[in-house]
């Protein structure tokens, strides 16, 4: 105990830091500024969406008029999940992923198929392994927490 520190005043946790190597620089920067930015959440959207369009399953759960509004929801979302810019909740509010797709059929078809396109979409925009891992692994849980429905 320290001189400033009272018998009922816990020691604070110690920090735990990453850091680029085992005695490198802290590594203080996002995810969203690793990857490269809004440039690449825009290439996993876009890819996204190329797939969820063609797709008999996923695509009559959007509007068909508005594959640039989903778009955009989407990035916004990640980008700002993933450390950018918090543009989503500024607009929308709070993201409440599970509230907003309760309207619509999201079965373990839908979320096989979403992932299927999410996937690719990860693969076009070649995220470093570790980035790629953590993403993969986020939208693997993601997809099975919007599950709502288990008859097809």
């Amino acid at each position: 105990m320290n001189d400033q520190q009272s018998p009922e005043t816990p020691a604070p946790a110690p920090r735990l830091t990453l850091r680029a190597g085992e005695t490198g620089n802290a590594v203080t920067d996002t995810v969203w500024e690793q990857v490269g930015g809004t440039e690449t959440f825009e290439i996993i959207a876009r890819a996204f969406y190329r797939g969820v369009r063609e797709d008999d399953v996923l695509a009559p759960m959007y509007p068909q008029d508005n594959w640039e509004g989903a778009t955009w929801r989407l990035r916004a979302f990640l980008e700002q999940y993933w450390g950018g810019p918090t543009t989503y909740s500024e607009q929308r509010g709070h993201p409440r992923l599970r509230m907003r797709h309760q309207p619509f059929p999201v079965t373990p078809l839908a979320k096989e198929r979403w992932l299927l396109h999410m996937h690719a979409a990860l693969d076009e925009a070649a995220l470093p392994p570790m980035h790629d891992a953590a993403f993969r692994d986020y939208v693997e849980r993601a997809a099975l927490a919007m599950v709502n429905r288990f008859e097809d």
